[in-house]
């Protein structure tokens, strides 16, 4: 047959052009999709500070509250299913009987949420309880402890805190502790983890805790990932790539070394960890609220009144949803998509996080804005929640085996 007859090419021009409108009216919108998305599946965060935002100043979060970035009609706006609820433990609190307290006391207060509202949320101690509650409509709440300083050195305590539910110990938090240097602290007086420190990483192997390496330093990150057994995960990191000399954030061959361990890198939102520029600005503004210190002490007028002076004078460069985008893009990039997950720091980075993204409700404009970036759903589905769910499986696996 012959295409050269023009009713021919007529009618193929019109052919061409109805099957594109066709695909144009049945192409999802991105917003539509994201909110699809957002309902159908589990969103895990991997890091959010409810526990001790309510210690501090407390609120009912089962409700509607004023303030703080989650609540429970805010975690449904935004279809969160199990944030990981954190047992932070402040570094002023290490090497004291005080720490192990105040880890069960927020340990409590978990409980106390639950306790308010059992048709809303349920406690999770595991993949399986995690996805029956979806099933039932309840968000879970598993736990993770930011610092293990709780721990006090006894490997006894440290199944006491696995039988409360703790699922994931971030080893150390902004100074080195009995476990683990940290990133933030310039003594390194174990140059990586301490001797107990790897007795703990080979014990919670063996009860099925997830090691955390987010905020320790370098070394006891790469001395973790030749010890467990079992995949770690980095709760609520970003990348050095883009705030270079932040060793908070991982570096590109730690990444590389997180990824042949199958672990995981959840990217925290705050703007301090995902901005250069926010990064400068939080620099600045320590080193100058230093260089008062130093001249007139820490308790003068001059230093009193510095932050807000500073803010003031230097409105804070807030990030957006791009960059943390950037973020995802880039560990995508350089290992592949099996490793990417969420630790938002929602309540725990106070008012630095981008816009776009400052409360629970906004997760369907990070997934809005991968799937405009060309992620398939199926890639979007690993890093809400299976990849870290992957991980989860695999230490329970590991200590089923012990």
């Amino acid at each position: 047959m012959s295409f050269k007859h023009p009713k021919m090419i007529a009618l193929i021009i019109l052919s061409v052009i109805a099957s594109h409108a066709s695909a144009e009216q049945n192409a999802e919108p991105y917003e539509q999709a994201a909110k699809r998305i957002v309902k159908e599946n589990i969103i895990v965060d991997g890091h959010i500070d409810v526990p001790y935002r309510v210690e501090s100043n407390w609120v009912d979060v089962t409700v509607a509250t004023q303030g703080g970035d989650f609540d429970y009609p805010r975690a449904v706006e935004g279809g969160l299913d199990a944030p990981f609820m954190s047992i932070y433990i402040p570094a002023s609190f290490d090497n004291s009987d005080a720490s192990t307290k105040l880890a069960h006391r927020l340990i409590d207060s978990v409980e106390a949420i639950v306790g308010r509202a059992p048709d809303k949320f349920a406690l999770a101690y595991s993949v399986e309880d995690v996805e029956r509650n979806f099933q039932n409509g309840l968000i879970s709440l598993p736990m993770g402890m930011e610092n293990g300083s709780p721990v006090q050195g006894s490997l006894d305590t440290l199944r006491i805190f696995y039988e409360r539910g703790i699922r994931y110990i971030t080893l150390a938090h902004s100074q080195s502790n009995h476990i683990s240097d940290s990133s933030y602290d310039l003594r390194r007086q174990w140059n990586g983890l301490s001797p107990f420190g790897k007795e703990m990483v080979a014990e919670m192997n063996k009860l099925g805790i997830i090691v955390d390496i987010s905020h320790v330093s370098d070394a006891a990150f790469y001395q973790t990932v030749a010890l467990s057994q079992a995949p770690v995960i980095a709760s609520h990191s970003s990348l050095r790539r883009f705030t270079p000399g932040f060793e908070r954030n991982m570096s590109d061959d730690m990444i590389k070394k997180l990824a042949e361990n199958e672990g995981v890198i959840m990217i925290n939102f705050g703007s301090g960890f995902v901005s250069p520029v926010a990064r400068t600005w939080r620099d600045r503004l320590g080193e100058q609220r230093q260089a008062l210190i130093d001249a007139h002490g820490s308790d003068s007028e001059q230093v009193r009144n510095f932050n807000a002076k500073y803010i003031e004078q230097n409105p804070y460069p807030f990030a957006d949803l791009d960059l943390v985008l950037d973020h995802i893009d880039y560990v995508r990039d350089l290992v592949g998509i099996d490793y990417i997950g969420i630790g938002s720091d929602y309540d725990g980075v106070g008012d630095s996080l981008p816009t776009g993204l400052k409360d629970v409700s906004t997760f369907p404009n990070l997934v809005q804005g991968l799937l405009q970036r060309g992620y398939s759903e199926a890639d979007v589905k690993k890093i809400l929640n299976e990849n870290v769910l992957r991980v989860w499986r695999k230490v329970e696996e590991v200590a089923a085996k012990s």
